[in-house]
C-alpha cells in the first residue's frame, strides 16, 4: 500500500514539511481548491501543487476531488459540457502523474454532521452525528455546522427544491450517464476513479443517496464494468451505516480489483438509531474491527492509496475539525502497524 495525507494545498495550516515527517509517508491527496465547480482546473496550478510536493520528497499520485457539479447529478441540460469539462481535468491531472481521482455522487452536502466539536471523555473533540438532534433540524430553515458558510439561505432552499422530484432511480441513471463519458477517458489515460459513499450512508432532507451499501456498489459496477470505475472504500462512511460488513466488503471489492484508495477511520455507535461520533482509529476506541478490514485487503492483494481519515482534536490543537494533524499522525502509524503485521502474516 501508498500511505498518504490530506492536504489543502499552500493554504493548508499543517505544512508539507510536517507530513514528511510522519513514518512511511508516501504522498499527498489535494486538489485545486479555488476554481468554481465544473470550470477546467489550469494545468500549471497542478504543476506547482506537484512540484512542491515533490519538493519535500512527497507524491501527488491522488487528486481527492474533482467535485461533481450539482447540474450532473440534476441530469440538466448543461451537462454534457460540463462533463466534458471534467473530462479534460481528468487528462489534465493525468499529465503531471496523478492515478486515482477520489469524487463523490452525493446531491448537495457531500457529509452531514450534527456537531463539529463533540466532547470526548479523554478530553479530545470530534465530529458527531446524533439522530436526535437531527430530527430537530427544520429542512426550511436549515443551519448545519461545516455548511453555514458554503450556501446563502436562498441558494440552499433552490437548491433542495430542484432535488424534490429527483428518484433514487433518476440519480442513478445520472450517475451512469457521466461515467459513461468519464470512464472512457480514464481508460485512455490510465486513471482510477474511487467513488466515495455517502455520508453518512442514508437518505437526509428527502435527498436520495445511491452509495450506501453493497448492493448499490454491485449496481454501479454492473452498469459499467470497467476496472477504472471503483471505490474510495471509506470504513468510517460505510461503517456509520450498521448493516455494513466492513471485512466482508473489503474482501469482495478488493478480490474484483476495484478498491483504488482506502480512508481508514473508526466511529462509535453511540444509540440505538444511527448515531455516531468519531474516535481514534485502534478497533478499541470504536465500533469497528479495523485490524480485520485491513487484513481482508492485504490478504486480497490490495496494493492502492490509504489515507489515515478524519482525526480528532487532541493535544490542545484547535485544527479544522476532522483535520488536525496529531491525531491523523497517530492514525498513521497505527495503520502502518496494520498493515505491516497483515503483510508478514499473509
Amino acid at each position: 500500500m501508498k500511505l498518504t495525507f490530506r492536504w489543502y494545498g499552500e493554504k493548508d495550516c499543517i505544512p508539507l514539511n510536517y507530513i514528511r515527517q510522519i513514518p512511511n509517508m508516501s504522498g499527498v491527496v489535494t486538489a485545486v481548491y479555488d476554481v468554481p465547480v465544473g470550470e477546467v482546473w489550469p494545468l500549471e496550478r497542478l504543476i506547482k501543487l506537484k512540484e512542491l510536493a515533490n519538493s519535500y520528497g512527497l507524491e501527488m499520485e491522488v487528486i481527492e476531488s474533482i467535485p461533481v457539479h450539482e447540474d450532473i447529478k440534476l441530469g440538466k441540460d448543461n451537462r454534457d459540457q460540463l462533463i466534458a469539462n471534467y473530462c479534460e481535468n481528468v487528462r489534465r491531472v493525468a499529465k503531471v502523474g496523478v492515478k486515482c481521482v477520489c469524487y463523490n455522487f452525493m446531491p448537495v452536502f457531500d457529509w452531514l454532521r450534527t456537531e463539529m466539536h463533540h466532547q470526548n471523555k479523554d478530553g479530545s473533540n470530534s465530529l458527531s452525528y446524533s439522530y436526535e438532534d437531527f430530527q430537530k433540524v427544520d429542512p426550511n430553515n436549515l443551519h448545519l455546522p461545516g455548511w453555514d458558510e458554503s450556501y446563502t439561505p436562498d441558494e440552499l432552499q433552490n437548491l433542495l427544491k430542484e432535488y424534490q422530484n429527483i428518484s433514487h432511480e433518476d440519480l442513478f441513471n445520472n450517475l451512469v450517464y457521466f461515467l459513461k463519458k468519464v470512464i472512457p477517458v480514464c481508460d485512455e489515460v490510465n486513471v482510477k476513479m474511487a467513488i466515495h459513499p455517502d455520508d453518512p450512508p442514508w437518505d437526509i432532507f428527502g435527498l436520495p443517496r445511491i452509495v450506501s451499501n453493497e448492493a448499490d456498489l454491485d449496481k454501479m459496477f454492473h452498469a459499467v464494468p470497467s476496472i477504472n470505475n471503483g471505490l474510495t472504500l471509506c470504513t468510517g462512511s460505510f461503517g456509520a451505516g450498521r448493516n455494513n460488513n466492513l471485512s466482508h466488503m473489503a474482501e469482495k471489492y478488493t478480490k474484483q480489483g476495484r478498491v483504488h484508495f482506502v480512508h481508514l477511520r473508526n466511529v462509535l455507535w453511540t444509540d440505538n438509531h444511527d448515531s455516531f461520533c468519531e474516535v481514534g482509529h485502534c478497533s478499541k476506541a470504536g465500533s469497528l474491527d479495523m485490524a480485520k478490514i485491513v487484513k481482508a485487503l492485504v490478504d486480497n492483494g490490495f496494493d492502492g492509496y490509504v489515507r489515515p481519515d478524519h482525526g480528532r482534536n487532541i493535544f490542545g490543537e484547535d485544527g479544522k475539525p476532522g483535520y488536525g494533524l496529531y491525531d491523523r499522525a497517530l492514525g498513521a502509524a497505527y495503520i502502518n502497524g496494520l498493515f505491516e503485521m497483515a503483510e508478514k502474516n499473509k
